[in-house]
């Protein structure tokens, strides 16, 4: 079986040998033997399952205990556990598949109610009705308006008076932040409904604008999940590689 040193397997995967050291700090790799000059001394399953590192990690979404998922996979892989880790894996991908039902349900609640025309606006509700009425806070609802999710309109006396059009559209953003997608992408997407009729709800969401600053992975959630689920499958098919070279005992 092929051994490697420290900055070998670092120089494979492109990575500071510190890197190394600290998944194995962090119990990621397995137990590493070292030689009479004290030097580590990796193997082939050190080196397999530091690909399997590489996949997992590769993953930004954090959401819902995915990321701790992914952690719990690697780590039952570095003890020899591979009947577990590919259980955990199983378990991974049922909730990534969850998370995009979720996105696909809040996308369709956009696509359904947004274009709707309401009859009319008699019935006013205060910024606490609503807050009750949808079980949200009053600090939510502040900070969607802060954050031009909101535009609501005040009496003359200032207070804040909300329509059935204001509870439809924060039913909407209530959905897709369930969803997890980013307070950006939604501000984005209502952004063109409000200023075109006939949109590509899934493509406006999932697709920053070049002019954006900071980009986060909940900005384009859809493409984020898909790409979590492709690397899931990978980190399965390498867990079962790993398997059949280091067969349990």
């Amino acid at each position: 079986m092929k051994e490697y040193n420290t900055s070998e397997m670092a120089k494979e995967f492109n990575i500071h040998p510190n890197t190394v050291r600290f998944y194995e700090d962090i119990e990621f790799l397995p137990k590493i033997p070292r030689k009479e000059n004290g030097y580590r001394t990796y193997n082939q399953i050190h080196f397999e399952q530091l690909k399997l590192i590489r996949i997992g990690l590769k993953s930004e979404l954090l959401q819902n205990g995915l990321r701790k998922q992914v952690i719990d996979i690697i780590k039952a892989s570095a003890k020899g556990k591979y009947n577990e880790a590919l259980e955990l894996a199983r378990i991974h991908l049922e909730s990534i598949n969850k998370e995009e039902k979720n996105a696909a349900e809040a996308i369709e609640i956009v696509e359904n109610n947004f274009l709707k025309e309401i009859a009319e606006y008699s019935k006013t509700y205060t910024r606490k009705q609503v807050a009750d009425y949808l079980e949200l806070t009053i600090d939510t609802l502040r900070n969607w308006e802060l954050n031009g999710l909101l535009r609501i309109k005040r009496k003359e006396n200032g207070y804040r008076i909300y329509n059935e059009d204001d509870i439809k559209r924060i039913k909407i953003i209530r959905s897709l932040r369930c969803a997890n997608f980013s307070l950006s992408a939604i501000l984005r997407l209502l952004g063109n409904l409000d200023n075109e009729n006939n949109v590509d709800i899934k493509h406006i969401i999932d697709t920053p604008k070049e002019n954006e600053d900071i980009v986060s992975v909940c900005d384009k959630l859809l493409t984020s999940l898909t790409n979590a689920k492709d690397e899931c499958n990978k980190m399965i098919i390498q867990i079962k590689k790993m398997k059949k070279i280091n067969p349990p005992v």
